[in-house]
């Protein structure tokens, strides 16, 4: 059906304006009336922060989402827009997507009352409606609210008159979502500012005594550590905010790598497949959880799923190298392969620390510490005595991060008593993933004492106590 394009037929297809906090609060109830996910690709937050959000929608508070560094925060805000119309109707050519029915620029209320019925309408659909400003020093007054367009004067226009004003961002989300990303580092003035727009509902320009009813709603992040340290953002603006929602990082090594799978790059090209064995992932996602919980870490930035999807990444790319070095076309992360994760870990912590050699140190305790505790996880009881009774009686394994994944079958097949544990691990699907059960299982037996492991350059020999 063709949608009303003046004002008048606008009024007799009996459309009825609502506000946006009215329209938000209407779409979420038909979304859990009818089961639909609200929030897609959003993991982790269904029993915590997706019901405080709802309860803030349905009760038309404006929002600050207050978590740590890669916490999906912005991504949340960005999703609110699937709780706005698909299309709302405006006076044309408006800036600020002005209502129709009750236009507030000079110019909207201009056109209606000269054209009448006849003022022309445009349908503004979900995306120009939500606009977002990451909080920077130097943002202003001007970029938020507005200010005197020079070049609308240069025109002609008298300073004293209304059109001259050039709209900021929150005027020109009239109607619609404006989200501020990092709200502390706005400068204290520009806070103040703030204050009409969140409680009064109406902005100030320059001066001019300009009464500008927005209808908007207001959505902000900020890090705990700046939201409440003394003088980065001022008491009576945190006070005009209806909800506080404390975001988290992913509870559980499941749900971390449930993110990992969704937001890391593909990694696809001709005659090359990926063979990603599960004890991987879990060692990759258990070095953020641990990080997380060790003490030598700053955690008032917190550490960043980001910092999970750029170490598998990472070991993924390592594993490609090799692949195509080898002439191989499985492309398999091994144990050997993360040894490259300093250079995706560091600057994502900070630790208590500054010294280089301590940092390095410090990552390669973590990761074999996630490596020993997902061990233990696979093999919760000693699995291993025939094959330590006939691995003593051997010069030991060396292992190497380019050993073509054919040296580690062939060696299996003289070891039959490792070999039903790899295959345990899917090692009996690809020459890739057994030579990465091998190499996890030898690793795994040396962090608990069970065989010694010794690095030559570069490869790692693994051998039974003395």
């Amino acid at each position: 059906m063709q949608r009303p394009r003046t004002l008048g037929e606008l009024e007799r297809s009996g459309y009825a304006p609502k506000s946006v906090k009215d329209e938000l609060r209407a779409n979420l109830l038909e979304k859990i009336r009818s089961g639909q996910e609200l929030f897609p690709g959003i993991i982790g937050y269904a029993d915590t922060v997706i019901p405080a959000i709802e309860n803030a929608v349905l009760a038309g508070h404006d929002m600050i989402f207050l978590g740590e560094r890669g916490q999906a925060k912005t991504r949340l805000m960005r999703s609110l827009i699937h709780l706005l119309d698909d299309a709302i109707p405006a006076v044309s050519g408006c800036e600020i997507h002005d209502n129709p029915f009750a236009p507030v620029c000079l110019r909207c209320r201009n056109a209606v009352d000269e054209h009448k019925d006849l003022t022309e309408i445009s349908w503004i659909p979900r995306a120009p409606r939500y606009a977002e400003k990451l909080a920077t020093p130097d943002v202003t007054i001007a970029d938020l609210i507005g200010d005197i367009d020079p070049i609308k004067v240069a025109e002609g226009r008298h300073l004293s008159d209304e059109l001259v004003i050039h709209y900021g961002l929150i005027a020109r989300a009239n109607r619609g979502i404006f989200s501020i990303n990092e709200i502390p580092d706005l400068h204290e003035k520009i806070q103040v500012g703030l204050f009409n727009l969140l409680e009064e509902r109406d902005v100030q320009i320059r001066g001019y005594k300009v009464f500008m009813p927005l209808d908007v709603y207001i959505v902000a992040t900020a890090n705990p550590e700046d939201y409440t340290s003394r003088g980065r953002i001022i008491t009576p603006l945190k006070d005009r905010f209806g909800a506080q929602i404390r975001t988290h990082y992913p509870a559980t090594r499941e749900q971390e790598m449930r993110i990992v799978r969704q937001e890391m790059r593909a990694f696809e090209h001709d005659g090359f497949c990926l063979s990603l064995p599960g004890f991987m992932e879990e060692i990759i996602s258990e070095i953020s959880q641990t990080a997380r919980r060790t003490s030598d870490i700053n955690h008032s930035s917190g550490i960043s799923v980001r910092m999970t999807i750029h170490n598998m990444e990472t070991v993924i790319s390592n594993a490609m190298r090799r692949a195509v070095r080898l002439g191989e076309n499985e492309i398999a992360p091994r144990i050997t392969d993360l040894a490259h994760l300093p250079s995706s870990m560091k600057g994502k912590i900070e630790w208590n620390f500054t010294e280089d050699a301590e940092e390095d140190r410090k990552i390669t305790t973590l990761i074999a510490d996630a490596v020993q505790k997902v061990f233990r996880q696979h093999f919760p009881s000693d699995h291993f005595g025939p094959f330590l009774k006939q691995f003593s009686l051997t010069d030991g394994w060396e292992v190497w991060e380019t050993a073509p994944a054919r040296r580690y079958l062939d060696r299996l097949e003289q070891v039959p008593s490792l070999k039903k544990q790899v295959c345990a691990e899917g090692g009996e699907t690809s020459p890739g993933i057994a030579a990465a059960a091998v190499e996890f299982i030898l690793e795994g037996l040396a962090l608990r004492g069970k065989i010694t492991r010794q690095v030559h350059d570069q490869h790692l020999q693994y051998s039974t106590n003395p």
